[in-house]
């Protein structure tokens, strides 16, 4: 971070990587997987317990029924989960928003930073295969509960990026009500963009301003 530069910060799945977040399929393949991987034998109604992505009190008592850690069960999943999207997104599930180039114009002002609830290695490979070289700080959450009760609107990852770029001042730009919440937590001016999946959502704390594209980004910074 250079003198005077300050922090543009993005949240990814539906910032600047298309749709609202990871299919849900996604996770039901990854428990197939890791129940595989354990050799265990589970009925419908206790695979109903463990289905989805959260660490709830269900998939805990999923866990217990089978007699396994349901915290080292849950990151067992959560890394199938990550390998399926990184494979999805290598297909070309989904890809980058067109107005995302609009990023390289705020570059000369800005240290830009990327922060997502999306896993860490997935936001690595997508900085990585699109050659998102303009982020100085890229970070996702780690595969486990730590991770989980770490999301957004919890300002964990947000601290993070703004302390390892060194900033005190900045914006974080996002899509969900989630992520407005978690920039306030963390110091930072909150700017919410509507997409199709969206454009409907009602905030609970109110944005810095509201935009329908990156292309107008600049016009609030």
């Amino acid at each position: 971070m250079t003198d005077g530069d300050q922090l543009l910060l993005f949240d990814m799945d539906g910032v600047i990587l298309e749709g609202h977040g990871t299919d849900p399929a996604v996770h039901d393949d990854a428990l197939d997987e890791a129940i595989a991987e354990a050799g265990l034998g589970v009925d419908d109604d206790t695979r109903s317990l463990l289905a989805g992505y959260k660490y709830d009190t269900e998939f805990v008592r999923g866990c217990e029924r089978l007699g396994i850690d349901p915290v080292a069960f849950y990151r067992r999943r959560e890394r199938h989960s990550a390998s399926h999207t990184i494979d999805r997104l290598a297909a070309g599930d989904r890809t980058l928003y067109p107005d995302s180039d609009a990023l390289d114009g705020f570059t000369d002002d800005y240290t830009l930073g990327l922060i997502s609830n999306n896993y860490d290695a997935v936001v690595e490979f997508v900085v990585d295969h699109y050659d998102l070289d303009g982020f100085a700080y890229a970070r996702g959450r780690e595969p486990g509960v730590g991770g989980f009760y770490r999301r957004k609107p919890n300002p964990h990852y947000l601290l993070a990026g703004r302390e390892a770029l060194g900033g005190t001042d900045g914006v974080y730009v996002g899509d969900r009500a989630t992520d407005v919440m978690a920039a306030r937590r963390a110091g930072l001016d909150a700017i919410f963009i509507r997409r199709p999946h969206n454009g409907d959502v009602s905030l609970p704390v109110e944005p810095r301003a509201t935009i329908d594209s990156l292309t107008a980004l600049g016009e609030h910074l």
